[in-house]
């Protein structure tokens, strides 16, 4: 429908595309999800058509921001620029192209920084590759967060049968045996041709979970991992949500971020702000100057934290900040974690 829009693909290369519809009501943005059922409606003061660099793969996706130019509504996946700015402009909404702003007050899209540069540029035309849109400093816009953030991502959650999880275990117990047993009769070269075979096979049939017929051990290194990761949190070695990110510090004394497969660049930090703004919290890594240097949005553990600074002698501040002075954060952080 032409009061409609929906993406065109999912957020990364390869990745489903996203369930989500978006209308308006007037002025009043509504984007429904039906994967999940969900519903939101927020009035936004501009749409933001984003791309950055995760480290495996560009990010794309579409979010509505106040005035202030913080996400309201976060709507991962690929959009078409063109169809975006029609939609816009049929409630009379600028869209903003990654990386750019909305000058509060008014509707002029002007280059990220305080110089206003050369003349705003305009959406790019055609399918633009994620790669050529992203830009490093959508990372940090993206964290910026308003009060009632919300992010919907318009697909339904993987939820595996509930026979998959015994089954993995007897398969798994049954490697077990079956490894015991060929060790014991000095058989180790055919557990370990048997092996072999298997990753091959699975490889072949891609039921990953089938491994742990052919590598038994496995079950007992994930709660092995959960164990160590809290017996590190407690001694203060590491700080972050069981999920990540995770800080830590390296043997040159810098922050290390580890955020799984992406790979962020390591800090000469000195402290950290632990924030709540009305119902957002968060973490920004400051310098010497209590400068930010990077923001990772999201709960933390005060205590976890605390242990981490202390171990590592670092700088721990917990307030509770004003918008103005969110915003100055916000606006001053090169590089964050969204």
């Amino acid at each position: 429908m032409d009061d409609q829009l929906i993406p065109r693909g999912g957020a990364t290369a390869g990745a489903p595309c996203p369930s989500t519809v978006l209308s308006w009501d007037g002025h009043e943005l509504t984007a429904g999800d039906s994967a999940t059922g969900e519903s939101v409606r927020v009035t936004p003061a501009s749409l933001w058509l984003y791309a950055y660099d995760s480290g495996d793969a560009p990010v794309t996706g579409l979010a509505a921001r106040d005035a202030d130019g913080l996400v309201m509504l976060d709507l991962p996946g690929d959009w078409d620029p063109s169809q975006v700015r029609d939609f816009g402009t049929r409630a009379g909404i600028p869209v903003v192209p990654g990386g750019d702003e909305v000058v509060p007050g008014s509707d002029e899209v002007v280059p990220r920084g305080d110089d206003p540069g050369p003349k705003p540029r305009t959406l790019p035309a055609g399918r633009a590759r994620p790669e050529d849109r992203a830009r490093p400093e959508d990372r940090a816009l993206l964290a910026g967060r308003a009060p009632g953030w919300r992010r919907l991502h318009g697909l339904t959650p993987p939820r595996p049968p509930r026979w998959r999880t015994p089954l993995i275990y007897g398969v798994g117990l049954a490697g077990l045996a079956l490894m015991a047993y060929l060790i014991s009769v000095g058989a180790w070269a055919a557990w370990r041709g048997l092996t072999l075979v298997g990753r091959v096979l699975i490889d072949i049939i891609e039921v990953k979970w089938l491994v742990v017929a052919f590598s038994p051990l496995l079950l007992a290194i994930r709660p092995l991992r959960a164990r160590l990761r809290g017996f590190r949190a407690r001694k203060g070695a590491i700080a972050g949500p069981p999920g990540g990110p995770n800080l830590s510090i390296t043997s040159t004394g810098e922050l290390h971020i580890d955020q799984g497969m992406e790979r962020l660049p390591d800090i000469q930090a000195t402290g950290l702000l632990l924030y709540r703004y009305e119902d957002l919290t968060g973490l920004f890594v400051t310098d010497g100057e209590n400068q930010p240097l990077h923001h990772l949005p999201g709960p933390w553990s005060p205590d976890d934290l605390h242990r981490f600074a202390e171990r590592n002698r670092l700088g721990l501040a917990v307030h509770r900040i004003s918008r103005e002075e969110y915003l100055s954060l916000v606006r001053a952080c090169p590089r964050a974690s969204p």
